[in-house]
């Protein structure tokens, strides 16, 4: 029996990695896209069309861009960066990976899909204090005692260098993902999510 699960696509290394994964797998993948206001959402938007296995259903794009509004985070509202000094404290967008979990539930539940995939991986950069495994574990047991849908986020304790070596083994277009928090068009290459990927890819040899 095919393998039906849902998986939470935002066009960046690590859920690109895990779709890679489960096409190989030959499951039958329900991508998720969230637009939650973000400043690069048509940039992830073109990426998660783009960077899926191509034998793969195309990503539905839910919106849930009103619950944000009147946010200053700057994965929200661009910063200029010649003339703004973005902190990590800047980038926090409170309780979205909660937000996340729920509205994926409630969506795969409904579609009658009982398991839930997400790229997370155990970060604790940028305040992002609900991407930590620690976070993640408490969530499932949330979950549990609600309803039927369950999460696997199976690089919960992977490093991004861990990560990256898994794309490279399954292929990925790694060049083609996009993960940046404080530019929307194109890798910043400093905030946080862009330092820790070119210090992945680095360590596996595909930079120098």
């Amino acid at each position: 029996m095919t393998k039906k699960v849902m998986l939470l696509a935002s066009g960046g290394l690590d859920s690109t990695t895990v779709a890679f994964s489960l096409h190989a797998e030959g499951a039958d993948v329900t991508p998720l896209f969230f637009d939650y206001g973000q400043h690069c959402v048509e940039t992830e938007w073109n990426r998660v069309n783009e960077v899926l296995p191509t034998s793969m259903q195309r990503p539905e794009r839910v919106n849930l861009s009103d619950i944000f509004q009147g946010s200053k985070s700057r994965l929200i509202i661009e910063a200029d960066l010649w003339k703004d000094d973005v902190h990590d404290d800047d980038l926090y967008v409170p309780y979205r990976t909660l937000l996340f979990y729920a509205a994926a539930a409630a969506k795969a539940q409904t579609l009658g899909i009982l398991e839930v995939y997400t790229g997370f991986i155990n970060s604790n950069h940028a305040k992002e204090i609900d991407c930590t495994a620690e976070f993640m574990n408490k969530l499932d047991g949330l979950t549990e005692s609600i309803g039927p849908v369950r999460f696997t986020s199976p690089f919960r304790y992977f490093s991004k260098t861990e990560v990256a070596r898994e794309a490279i083994r399954l292929g990925v277009p790694i060049g083609r993902t996009f993960s940046c928090q404080a530019a929307s068009q194109l890798p910043c290459g400093a905030c946080p999510n862009c330092v820790e990927r070119l210090q992945a890819l680095r360590q596996t040899g595909l930079l120098q």
